[in-house]
């Protein structure tokens, strides 16, 4: 049963990929998308190329900020929700299962369902903002879903200068975690790498290079507030539920150990059961941070493919694939996509794989 298993796996899955990837190399699309015997040439990575630094895709460069910001800000709420109403049902209310059904309910609901609801709560002229004329006060005015306004705004055409700064960031954290592990060689090495790295960035070649010809600013739009509020709402239950288990299973001993040493109720949280969550919290981690990297369906149900202000990389490979007939340059969005998740994923997966051997001996 193990072998068909794994020859339709290889296939539908890994064959498929590498479908995927042979065709973001090509030139497949336009005239030729539709050919019954299309000519394919093959173009390297022009279509990336095209992607990052073309004129005509400043759109896929704003999707991808919008989606940098909407996987920080979901994620961020999410946890920091989830772990509030997790702790706030951990103190033995009266009517703790209604409390835990009324919050995980919105998970049961698909992501198409809660996008075409958030989008009547928030419409410019209905739902959430004639709350205020209830009480005898004007209306808001706020574009949920349609506004143009940015905020933190960079330009992209510096972006491999920035890169530069926060790669050399992360290095100096690696560094930092290496010293206080009271390891030598290793955050040495990260120091200098560090180092080096942010020279580079900031008085080498790095300063000098642009993506760009001509300013591109790109920011937060105020606009992705709604998505947010909508799949916060999704998925903070998810999180409650996965820390309410999580507190259950911290030994009581631990607990009144620290309170028997004088420790304050917050500070049991803090000392004691939020170092304990730190499996749990980076299990979320990982599931909220791929559902945001590939999200479609909530921003597609509650904006449309067409509203530029909430679109993310999924909406654009739609569109270029499926309207544009783009099908390499889609395909080229979807390898982006990919590789992105890999990156969160597959460090993971190699941790728990570890922890699993180790184990087992």
């Amino acid at each position: 049963m193990l072998s068909p298993s794994l020859v339709l796996l290889a296939i539908f899955v890994y064959g498929f990929i590498g479908r995927t990837v042979y065709l973001s190399l090509t030139d497949w699309g336009r005239q030729m998308a539709l050919a019954l015997h299309p000519t394919i040439h093959f173009v390297g990575l022009d279509n990336y190329r095209e992607l990052f630094t073309g004129f005509l895709d400043v759109r896929f460069r704003q999707d991808l900020v919008n989606m940098l910001y909407f996987t920080l800000l979901f994620v961020g709420a999410s946890l920091s929700l989830g772990l509030a109403l997790a702790i706030l049902i951990d103190q033995q209310v009266r009517g703790e299962a209604i409390f835990r059904t009324i919050f995980l309910f919105p998970m049961s609901l698909s992501l198409v369902v809660t996008g075409t609801m958030w989008r009547w709560v928030l419409q410019p002229r209905g739902g959430v903002n004639v709350l205020p004329a209830m009480i005898g006060r004007e209306p808001w005015t706020f574009l949920w879903l349609s506004s143009r306004s940015q905020y933190l705004r960079f330009d992209w055409q510096h972006l491999p200068r920035y890169l530069g700064v926060g790669i050399a960031i992360a290095l100096a954290l690696v560094a930092s975690v290496g010293l206080r592990r009271r390891r030598r060689l290793g955050p040495a090495l990260a120091g200098v790498a560090a180092g080096a790295t942010l020279g580079w960035a900031l008085f080498g070649p790095g300063s000098h290079v642009k993506l760009l010809p001509f300013p591109e600013l790109h920011g937060f739009n105020d606009a992705l507030i709604g998505v947010v509020l909508a799949a916060t709402w999704q998925m903070a239950g998810y999180t409650m539920a996965l820390y309410l288990a999580g507190l259950r299973g911290v030994p009581s001993e631990l607990r009144e150990a620290a309170r028997v040493d004088g420790a304050s109720e917050l500070q049991v949280y803090r000392y004691v059961d939020l170092p304990l969550l730190k499996p749990i919290t980076l299990s979320a981690l990982i599931i909220l941070g791929h559902i945001a990297l590939k999200i479609f369906d909530l921003v597609f149900a509650m904006a449309g493919p067409d509203n530029a202000p909430t679109s993310v990389p999924a909406i654009s490979m739609y569109l270029t694939t499926f309207r544009g007939n783009q099908l390499a340059k889609g395909a080229s969005i979807a390898v982006i996509l990919l590789i992105m998740v890999s990156v969160l994923i597959i460090p993971y997966l190699v941790n728990a794989f570890r922890s699993r051997r180790a184990e087992l001996g």
